[in-house]
């Protein structure tokens, strides 16, 4: 189907995600009920688009989903995507980080890889699945059937390691011939001697595309479909025995028409040279957007119903089409490489007899460089961006990727700039938020303290022998609600919750004595300012839910609804007979900066109690002996409310 003129790219993949389902539900059909199924999205689910294929799979009951190695399922996990994802095939080292962190399942092929799986697990605090590949005669990954035995026992043994699954892989699926009944047999026997074991191994899986359409009789409990679900035979011998539909076309438009008398040579090396006058169409694809160079000359494309050759030699972002036999073609037709078009289809399967290869290449390769645009009920309803999604490794890594990954997807699925971001807002609040105030979100949280011993008694600060004098300095980066705010003192916890409960208040402080410490005489607040520029103080006084220091004015108006950097340092006492010093994040944070100094305290083993939530809950802890402490999260990692640090010492 052609795509609305406002939709149009240069050139375009389209997945009609009718006839994915469509073929799954064929797939069902065959396995039964009682056998769950493992669909293949490695290679970007053979160039489909793995994230929303793999949405689709699920949502129309897949147990878990196959991938080739972690950065695969990292994407898919990174997506959203919560369903079990195995690794079909052997990882390595470097991988098990990633495999641990984002909970992969591993397929284990020998005895070095599992003990490494199962010290990371160790560490970690986790217990992983795996499942072991057993080489029955493919020759590729697995562990030899003959040591596949042995294997199994000793990783029963390793605490860390949940043994899940077991399988193997048919080399001659797509047709009947004896070897697939031998590795049959071969896997048969093994399941056979791990029952005898004792062993318990609650999925078994032998069967891809071709064996569930040809061998039904190896069914066991998983299956493991592929190039079945994109609508593509494993062999012409499986047309009869079951109904599937090509999901994906690969379509372009004709971006130039020209005219050639007899005798002209058409692009390079001159490997067609018309024969008669001839109109020829360029169309944007070449060997870039994996229309290999091995078709030129031979392969065809469709204009309005027709078959049209490609001729010349292919070029790296461009081909041509003689399209004489077509008299009222325009620029701007629609061109289908792969698909459907009027009465008239071109295969992968063509395609891959033309290129001497084999389909699952054609599908992997064509149109790489496209956007994917999904189908559904004769719609598009998601648009890809225009360059197709390579997963990078460690992508992910960056948070304001990752917060206009969030906010993008939200615009794009509600189609509204405006709205998206309210929703992604909602989220926040939702987790986070209460039901009458909006959410804060804060970043860039540094939070210096300095104790020092108090300055010599006067009318002002008297019992200084009892006390040392706390200078402290808080900054944070926030978006401003108000051009008027309040820092509040709290004598005691009642008086603390109310200061949460108030929207106006900024920042709040609980005097470590409060009993014998006044908020109006011992708490100061020194200088408060917004990017830079000192804001006044307007206001102080004593209330029954604490002391309040109101501070704003007219020129914070513009700031208002905007991003700022906030800094307030105070003045304050804290009593010696109270030997700690705690901190806490009662807001969603990015990013941690806590300097603990007490170099002029004169405190004695000083030491730190880190409690963060969040993705990377340890920080990186620094101590200079005598001086101070650091306690650092980087800007770039989340930190979740009811998070801090508290200091102790000895005197």
């Amino acid at each position: 189907m052609p795509l609305k003129k406002e939709e149009k790219y240069r050139s375009w993949v389209e997945v009609d995600l009718d006839n994915f389902i469509g073929n799954l539900k064929e797939i069902k059909k065959l396995i039964g009920p009682q056998v769950d199924f493992m669909p293949a999205v490695k290679a970007d689910a053979y160039g489909h688009g793995a994230i929303e294929i793999s949405n689709a799979a699920v949502k129309n009951g897949a147990k878990m989903l196959g991938v080739a190695n972690a950065d695969e399922g990292v994407q898919l996990r990174v997506s959203g995507i919560e369903a079990p994802i195995v690794i079909l095939g052997p990882s390595t080292e470097a991988e098990i980080a990633d495999i641990i962190k984002y909970n992969l399942t591993a397929s284990v092929s020998d005895m070095f890889f599992a003990r490494k799986i199962q010290e990371a697990a160790r560490k970690s605090g986790r217990k992983m699945p795996i499942h072991v590949e057993v080489d029955t005669g493919m020759g590729r990954g697995g562990v030899m059937y003959s040591e596949a035995l042995q294997l199994i026992r000793d990783a029963a043994g390793f605490k860390n390691i949940i043994l899940e699954g077991v399988f193997t892989h048919l080399a001659y699926s797509e047709i009947m011939v004896s070897y697939n009944d031998e590795q049959w047999r071969l896997f048969s026997a093994l399941l056979s001697d791990i029952e005898h074991l004792g062993i318990k191994i609650p999925l078994r899986h032998i069967e891809n595309s071709g064996a569930i359409i040809n061998y039904p009789q190896f069914k066991l409990n998983m299956v493991r479909p592929g190039l079945m679900l994109y609508g593509i035979y494993p062999s012409p011998d499986t047309e009869a025995k079951v109904r599937i539909s090509p999901v994906m076309s690969f379509k372009t438009s004709i971006v130039l028409l020209k005219d050639f008398p007899a005798g002209h040579g058409i692009g390079y090396c001159r490997t067609y040279v018309t024969s008669k006058p001839t109109r020829v169409a360029t169309i944007p694809v070449g060997y870039g957007d994996g229309y290999g160079v091995i078709l030129s000359n031979q392969s065809e494309a469709l204009v309005r119903g027709a078959r049209a050759p490609v001729i010349g030699r292919i070029s790296m972002d461009t081909c041509t089409i003689d399209v004489t036999h077509i008299s009222d073609c325009q620029v701007g037709d629609e061109v289908v490489l792969l698909g459907k078009q009027g009465n008239e289809c071109i295969s992968a399967d063509e395609i891959a007899g033309k290129a001497k290869t084999i389909s699952y290449e054609i599908l992997c390769a064509l149109g790489k460089r496209a956007p994917r645009v999904f189908l559904q009920k004769g719609k598009a309803d998601a648009i890809e961006p225009r360059l197709r999604r390579i997963f990078i490794p460690g992508e992910e890594k960056s948070i304001s990727r990752i917060d206009n990954i969030i906010r993008h997807s939200l615009q794009a699925r509600a189609r509204n700039e405006e709205l998206g971001n309210a929703i992604y807002y909602e989220m926040f609040e939702t987790l986070f938020g209460k039901e009458d105030r909006q959410l804060e979100l804060r970043s860039c949280f540094n939070y210096n303290i300095n104790i020092e011993k108090m300055p010599q008694a006067g009318k002002a600060m008297p019992h200084t022998r009892d006390y040392f004098r706390v200078s402290t300095q808080i900054e944070y980066k926030k978006t401003i609600k108000d051009n008027i705010f309040m820092i509040g003192c709290a004598a005691n916890n009642a008086q603390l919750a109310a200061l949460f409960e108030n929207p106006l208040c900024e920042y709040r402080w609980l005097l470590s004595n409060g009993r014998k410490l006044s908020a109006e005489r011992d708490f100061s607040v020194e200088r408060v300012s917004v990017d830079g520029k000192k804001v006044p103080i307007i206001e102080k006084k004593n209330t029954k839910n604490g002391y309040e220091v109101w501070c704003g004015g007219e020129q914070l108006e513009e700031k208002v609804n905007k991003e700022v950097k906030i800094k307030i340092q105070i003045v304050t006492k804290q009593a010696k007979e109270n030997k700690l010093f705690p901190v806490y994040l009662v807001y969603p944070t990015r990013g941690v900066n806590i300097k603990f100094s007490y170099g002029k305290a004169g405190l004695k083993n000083v030491r730190e109690e880190s409690f963060f939530a969040g993705r990377h809950p340890s920080p990186v802890i620094t101590f200079s002996k005598g001086k101070f402490v650091r306690v650092k999260i980087s800007d770039k990692e989340w930190i979740f409310p009811a998070s801090g640090v508290i200091f102790f010492w000895d005197i």
